[in-house]
């Protein structure tokens, strides 16, 4: 019977793990039960040599996992927004294919570029009142108008920019365009903007091709409210007035000075004309060829072309006011475009208007003064450097150079060359404030 007692009293070969050991008197400190002490047996084995169920390193790589599964979340969240806003801006612009078409068929007709890498990019202002620009005139049914065409030279190189404005009454001759009906229209001497109003982008673009000897890369038509909308995302442009204005077609008051303006008011500050200086095209022209340049700073000194969350609601407004040609109809097009632009220096963006004078049959028109003006086409034909200088300021902007005029105040025949000519103009640098 002792032996008996003896053998069950013994240290047990696989004490259970989850049994409750018996404390020792000693508490957590003394030598038995789970601090450490033996079973009783006297044994090597104890409860705090027991292996951990779930080992730090696990929890360690449980961690990363969840970590690495969050990061890739985020990731292609970000990833499926970054898409989504591409193709909203893609599918903003509109492609001019009609426009596109036509010019094809003039092909043999057109000048071959002279330097591969420079650029000449028509832009083109719509006029039109058809739809939401009801508000800014009498609706004609829905007829095209463009009182605003520039001719912007990007250098090879892309270290200079030339804005080259076309007068809207500027007498040229226009080719033989065929209209919106698919009518062919008769060549003819006639104004300027008559080209778009009869033939559209592409009869704008070829008359251009035929004055200038410069073949037209691209196109850009631009309406009013993308104007408008432009210039609210940048949070306005600022720009000095040497008088006050009072406009009521214009919707546009404003007193002597700095100002910043918005988008509806950048629109009739561009637009007016009979209420400002002497009422003439030349000075709306010389207005919006100042705002383009202060545009242009602002978005350069702002730093909008590298800050994604200023560039988005540029390029949203941009985009939705754009008609381009197929090879500048996508947001990857644009952006190889605006990239090229962006190191270009501020003083080295310039705004002119061709030299012109008043056409001899009629005062109300304009013609060019050549030599000079074909000097200018050529500069840009073969990206030569132009040179332009500021305009002396005459009430809100600067005044045109004086014509050229005989005894009889008639404008001369001609006009003498210049070795070395420079235009009258401005840069995105300058600060008429300061004239």
């Amino acid at each position: 019977m002792d032996a008996d007692v003896t053998d069950s009293a013994g240290t047990p070969a696989d004490p259970d793990p989850d049994s409750e050991g018996p404390e020792s008197p000693g508490g957590p400190d003394g030598g038995g039960g789970r601090a450490g002490g033996s079973s009783g047996g006297g044994g090597p084995w104890t409860w705090a040599a027991r292996p951990e169920t779930v080992r730090p390193e696990g929890r360690k790589r449980h961690w990363v996992r969840w970590t690495a599964l969050g990061a890739s979340l985020v990731l292609l969240a970000a990833a499926g927004v970054g898409w989504w806003l591409y193709r909203k801006l893609d599918g903003n612009i509109r492609t001019d294919t009609s426009a596109e078409a036509e010019l094809r068929a003039y092909e043999r007709e057109r000048p071959t570029a002279l330097v591969t890498d420079a650029q000449n990019i028509l832009l083109i202002g719509s006029d039109s009142r058809a739809g939401d620009n009801r508000k800014y005139g009498r609706d004609n049914g829905g007829a095209q108008r463009s009182d605003t065409v520039i001719l912007l030279h990007l250098a090879a190189d892309r270290k200079s920019a030339t804005a080259v404005s076309v007068p809207r009454d500027l007498m040229v001759e226009i080719p033989s365009c065929h209209g919106s009906g698919g009518k062919a229209t008769g060549a003819r001497t006639a104004q300027f903007n008559w080209a778009f109003e009869i033939g559209g982008t592409a009869c704008t673009v070829r008359t251009v091709e035929l004055m200038t000897k410069i073949r037209v890369d691209h196109h850009m038509v631009v309406d009013f409210s993308g104007f408008k909308d432009m210039v609210d995302a940048v949070d306005g442009v600022q720009i000095c007035l040497r008088e006050p204005i009072d406009d009521p077609a214009a919707h546009l008051k404003l007193p002597a000075g700095r100002h910043t303006l918005d988008g509806e008011q950048a629109l009739g500050y561009v637009r007016a004309r009979k209420s400002l200086g002497n009422g003439s095209d030349t000075e709306r022209m010389n207005r919006q060829q100042q705002f383009l340049a202060a545009l242009v700073n602002k978005v350069q000194s702002n730093g909008v072309l590298l800050n994604p969350a200023r560039l988005y609601p540029v390029l949203d407004a941009a985009t939705k006011s754009l008609t381009t040609d197929a090879g500048l109809d996508s947001l990857r097009d644009l952006y190889g475009l605006v990239r090229g632009m962006r190191n270009v220096p501020t003083d080295q963006v310039q705004f002119l208007t061709v030299p012109r004078r008043p056409y001899r049959q009629n005062a109300n028109r304009d013609e060019l003064v050549q030599p000079d003006a074909d000097r200018l086409f050529e500069q840009l034909r073969e990206d030569a450097p132009v040179t332009v200088v500021p305009a002396k300021n005459s009430g809100n902007g600067p005044a045109p150079a004086k014509r050229p005029a005989t005894a009889t105040g008639r404008a001369p025949a001609a006009a003498k060359a210049t070795p070395n000519p420079t235009y009258s103009g401005t840069n995105a640098a300058d600060d008429l404030c300061k004239r």
